[in-house]
């Protein structure tokens, strides 16, 4: 007697999802998992953070960082320093200006200060562009038809509602969550130079792109890539040189007696992450009962592609909750613009990866008895 499990063509993969050799018993642990996750993701219904924006009835409260930013960039553009004007928004503006990293780094100010407006926008669309045709090019492969691939990147355009609006292209996590996706979607195994490079100008505008950074240096540590994990390394040292010369410029501009920063010990859980995700993508335009079990099945769903560059996505938002639950507070609940870009095309290998899991799970064994004639 012998027993055979069952296999079954992928439905719209390539190949089957990472759960389609898995055992029974680590099937059944995984669904277990799933619905506790599914559970766990409308606590965001409770949970602590700014209400879905309501789009058609937009508020100054809405817009207060927009215009610190903006008015940070106007100044500058008019000749001022920027260490000088920012010191002065933020204490006009009653925000903290003490620890120094209170202050953005002054990358995309500066850059943007020389640049015309209209340009600006018309780089943020070409930024944009570039991480829909680089997502277009790596999920290629993944899907066997057409018509999954087109849903995939119809769900990528979901996740980046928020990146292409004009009015936040003053806005440091916008810019950064579109390098930090296209990092992604560059790295090839053995061709990295270009994802090192363009996650480098990420923590150049948003230094809080590191921790995409420091993932990517561990997961190349733990697949023995040597060189691209030196390149990671290299990357994080521009930063800390950089973050040092920010420090030394804040340092000159800062009072004895301006504000501090209540600190980032939020601890708001995962609620907060999964409503972070709701509120920077498409689904801040569904009710978040029904938004919020999307998210927690996105993660799922990037958790059963096979592909390399899926674990690497997964880790990047796994890390990222973590972030944002531990030490995100009400009002920066703006981080989730850095991983925006990635969470909906998961719905994409959904299908597969729940198909995959049921029939390991309900996988009753067929008993083949062979007659042996001696």
């Amino acid at each position: 007697m012998t027993g055979a499990g069952r296999t079954r063509a992928p439905l719209w993969l390539a190949q089957g999802s990472r759960f389609a050799g898995w055992p029974q018993r680590r099937a059944w642990i995984a669904l277990a998992l799933l619905g506790l996750f599914l559970c766990l993701s409308l606590t965001a219904l409770s949970s602590a953070g700014p209400p879905l924006v309501d789009r058609a009835v937009p508020s100054s409260d809405d817009r207060a960082d927009i215009l610190l930013y903006e008015s940070i960039i106007d100044a500058v553009r008019h000749g001022g320093d920027y260490y000088l004007v920012t010191a002065q928004a933020l204490r006009v503006g009653n925000y903290p200006l003490r620890p120094f990293f209170t202050f953005r780094l002054p990358t995309l100010a500066m850059v943007e200060a020389h640049i015309p407006p209209r340009l600006i926008v018309l780089l943020l669309y070409a930024l944009a562009a570039t991480v829909i045709a680089a997502w277009y090019v790596r999920l290629r492969g993944v899907f066997t038809r057409q018509p999954p691939r087109i849903i995939a990147m119809i769900l990528l355009g979901g996740s980046m509602a928020a990146f292409v609006q004009a009015d936040l292209a003053a806005f440091h996590e916008v810019w950064a969550g579109l390098l930090i996706a296209l990092s992604l979607a560059a790295r090839r195994p053995g061709r990295w130079i270009e994802s090192v490079a363009i996650a480098l100008a990420a923590m150049l505008i948003r230094e809080t792109a590191a921790l995409y950074v420091g993932l990517m240096f561990l997961l190349a540590l733990l697949e023995r890539e040597k060189r691209e994990a030196l390149g990671w390394f290299v990357a994080t040292l521009v930063l800390a040189v950089a973050v040092a010369f920010h420090a030394h410029a804040v340092s000159a501009v800062v009072r004895p007696f301006d504000p501090v920063s209540p600190g980032w010990a939020g601890m708001l859980g995962f609620g907060f992450f999964v409503k972070t995700m709701a509120l920077s993508t498409a689904l801040s335009l569904a009710p978040l009962v029904i938004a919020a079990p999307l998210v927690a099945l996105a993660l799922f769903g990037w958790s059963a592609c096979r592909d390399p560059f899926a674990l690497r996505v997964i880790v990047t938002l796994i890390g990222y909750a973590v972030l944002i639950g531990c030490f995100g507070r009400e009002d920066t609940f703006y981080w989730g613009l850095l991983v925006a870009p990635l969470i909906l095309p998961g719905l994409a290998f959904v299908p597969d990866g729940l198909r995959d899991l049921f029939a390991r799970a309900l996988d009753a064994r067929r008993i083949t008895v062979t007659r042996v004639v001696r």
